[in-house]
């Protein structure tokens, strides 16, 4: 750009589709939700949910990962998988359980797994809540942003808007070297998207 301004993260065209559940698209439907999903631009990438502020964010991100057809792995509290059954159906679902006492080693691993998938031609997507809690937070935990930029994968940001009943996946882009012109458009697409309590939806800033 000519007055040196960084260029916005590029949009990413998306050609690679699934055959999703036509029994969760239905019970989706049967709740009043639209599901919005037109593919994603490779078969490696950080996907994002937000906002998270709500337990029915949990149940909906599932129904939409089965309709989509979407074979992502999420992380999740290790206390959760400790569960036996909890664990195990966590597990089933694409749960990985993350010890957060040790966040740079998760995205070490996060990001090699990513970088191996891709040299093997092999699908895999990382699905995650950038706030980390249903409570407001000052902003955006860092770790999607470093897993995406250090595997060098497109982000896909997923959402779930109680104001309009729609979820699913916005857009995709690829990550530019400046992460304050890269926050600032990811917040521009996801203008005007609601939680269920709006309120505790975290600024989308990096923290």
């Amino acid at each position: 750009m000519s007055d040196g301004a960084p260029a916005p993260p590029a949009d990413l065209s998306p050609p690679l589709t699934f055959d999703g559940s036509r029994l969760a698209r239905a019970v989706l439907r049967g709740l009043g939700w639209q599901l919005q999903f037109d593919g994603l631009p490779a078969a490696q990438g950080v996907l994002v949910v937000y906002p998270h502020t709500s337990n029915w964010d949990f149940p909906l991100g599932i129904l939409a990962k089965w309709a989509i057809g979407m074979p992502v792995v999420f992380w999740g509290k290790q206390s959760l998988f400790a569960v036996p059954l909890i664990g195990r159906w966590l597990r089933w679902v694409g749960g990985r359980p993350v010890d957060r006492n040790a966040p740079g080693g998760v995205v070490d691993a996060a990001v090699l797994d990513l970088r191996q998938a891709r040299e093997q031609s092999r699908l895999c997507w990382l699905a995650l809540a950038p706030e980390g809690t249903r409570a407001r937070g000052a902003g955006w935990r860092s770790g999607f942003y470093r897993v995406a930029s250090g595997a060098a994968v497109p982000l896909a940001l997923g959402f779930i808007d109680f104001g309009r009943r729609r979820l699913g996946v916005l857009s995709c882009l690829r990550l530019s070297d400046d992460a304050d012109a890269d926050m600032a458009e990811i917040a521009r697409r996801y203008e005007g998207v609601q939680g269920y309590r709006p309120a505790l939806a975290a600024p989308i800033r990096l923290t």
